[in-house]
Order: C-alpha cells, then structure tokens, then sequence
C-alpha cells in the first residue's frame, strides 16, 4: 500500500504541476500579463503553501529552529535544486528589465531575514514591515508589468484557467504530502536514521511543488514561469511566512542558524549575479547548482 500511495504521490505532483503551468499561462494572457509576473505571484505564492504550514506549526509548538530552518532551506533549495533542475532541462532565459524590480525585492527580503538574524528574533512590528513590503511588491510589481509575450494565441476564459491553476497548485500539494509522508515510512522500515530523512526526504519535501511546476514549466518551455516560481517563491518565504507567523507570536532566530543564513544569502548573490551578467542559466548552470546542492546537503549530514 506504501508504494502505491507513493506512485499516485508522484502522478498527483506531475499532473498538478501540468495544470499549474498551463492554467497559469492561460491566466497570463488572459490578464494580458507575462507568464513571469504569474510565475511570481500566484504560482510562486501557491507552490509555497507547505512552508508556511509547517512555519505555522512549528511556531506554534515552540519549534522557531523549524521554523526559520524550513524558510531558508527551503530558499536553499529552490536556488539550487529548482532552478538547477529547470535549467539543466531547458536553459532558463532572464528578461532584464522586469528582473531588476525583483531582483531588488529578492535582494531586500533576504537583507530583512538576515538582518532580523542579528536582533535574534521577528516582532510583531517587524512582521507588519514584512508582510506590508510583499503586499507592496505584488501590488507595485501589477502596475509596472507589460506584457512580454507576443502570443496573438485566443486566451481561455479567466474564471477557467484560475481553476485549473488552483486545482494544479492541490493537486502539487497533495501529491507532495503523499510522496513525503510515504517516503518517510519507508526510510524507517529500511533502518535509514530521523536525521538523513529530516535533512533530505523532509527538507526537500516542501520544495516538491516548486520542483514539479518547474520541471513541467521547462517540458513545456515556458521557463519564465520556473523562474517567476523560484524568484516568488523565496520572497514569499522570507518576507510573508516569517512575517505572518511574527503577527501572531515572535519568532526567534535560532543561534545555529548562521551558516545556513550565509549559503543562502551566498546562493541568492549567486543566482541574481548570474541573472544580470549572463542573462541565462545554461545546462552547465544548472549542473553546477546541483553539484553546489549536492555538497550542501552532504555537509549537513556530517559527510564533508
């Protein structure tokens, strides 16, 4: 029974991540918006559903560490196994002059969780600051996109291309659950110990949807969406998940959490550099990102 709820966690994450990417774009033209700007908000912000349950959770329970870990593994991750999965499917071409207004959101919600790092905890006002900045973002990121596409292809109707994106990003999401929960379970019937499945099944686990829609995005070569998905996707974490969770109750930043606040903000430098000196993440790109993932992951498991 694992392995079968394992094979339809799989097939869920696939098909929802079809849909997703297909109903975004459909919603794009329909706006008579960039699939990049859906990309970044409503795929971007619904691929991200898992962290800001579990940052909730955590919180709630008094695990912060969980918390905070969960956001910047997850940025981590959708840096370098993400992106790196997309472009080493398809090479993921970067239109400058709508990546400079993200980039520069990318680069102030990463500053925001690095700097609230250094008083050791997210307050209540901190968090309004946080989530007000995203609200701004999303709002001011509508008003000064132009439609980038030329695609003179009859868009479907709006009502039904927001359906089949939201079924899409369910769909994601109850196929990453199914594929983690049931992963889990067989680590532990193998003998495998709670911190190599925390630090790979579990940590990547959050990042599935991101992964799946990316990885149908680059099928299907609208790799603007995979981009638009990462780069959304990790201002949502650091600026709205930690943020929503402040309003109701502090967060504290764990001590330990320097190392991993230094990749990741590494990673982001990286990713943006990239971005605006090459325009493109070729397959070599991406293969590097993996490797780089690679060397993280074994790093925390004590193995480098």
């Amino acid at each position: 029974m694992t392995y079968l709820l394992l094979a339809l966690g799989l097939f869920l994450l696939f098909i929802g991540g079809d849909w997703l990417v297909a109903g975004s774009v459909a919603v794009a033209r329909r706006l008579k918006v960039s699939p990049l700007l859906i990309g970044l908000t409503l795929v971007g912000f619904g691929t991200s559903t898992p962290e800001l349950v579990t940052s909730l959770l955590a919180t709630y329970k008094g695990s912060e560490g969980i918390a905070v870990g969960n956001v910047v593994g997850s940025n981590i991750a959708n840096i370098l196994l993400v992106l790196g999965v997309a472009a080493l499917l398809n090479p993921v071409q970067v239109k400058g002059k709508s990546f400079k207004r993200d980039a520069a959101f990318l680069a102030f919600s990463t500053l925001v969780l690095v700097g609230a790092s250094a008083f050791g905890t997210i307050g209540h006002l901190l968090g309004v600051v946080m989530v007000g900045a995203l609200i701004f973002y999303v709002i001011y990121s509508y008003k000064t996109e132009k439609e980038i596409s030329e695609d003179k292809e009859k868009p479907a109707p709006l009502v039904s291309s927001l359906i089949r994106t939201i079924v899409g990003i369910l769909l994601t999401l109850l196929g990453a659950k199914l594929l983690v929960d049931n992963s889990v379970e067989l680590a532990r019937a193998w003998g495998i110990s709670e911190s190599v499945i925390g630090l790979t099944i579990v940590a990547v686990g959050t990042s599935l949807p991101e992964l799946a829609t990316s990885i149908m995005s680059a099928i299907k070569k609208h790799n603007d969406v995979a981009f638009g998905n990462v780069v959304g996707s990790n201002i949502y974490n650091a600026l709205f998940i930690l943020g929503a969770t402040a309003l109701f109750m502090p967060v504290q930043i764990p001590l330990g959490m320097g190392f991993d606040l230094g990749i990741m903000t590494a990673v982001t430098a990286l990713m943006i550099g990239i971005a605006f000196g090459l325009k493109r993440y070729s397959r070599a790109t991406g293969a590097c990102f993996l490797i780089l993932y690679a060397i993280y992951i074994a790093h925390l498991g004590g193995v480098l």
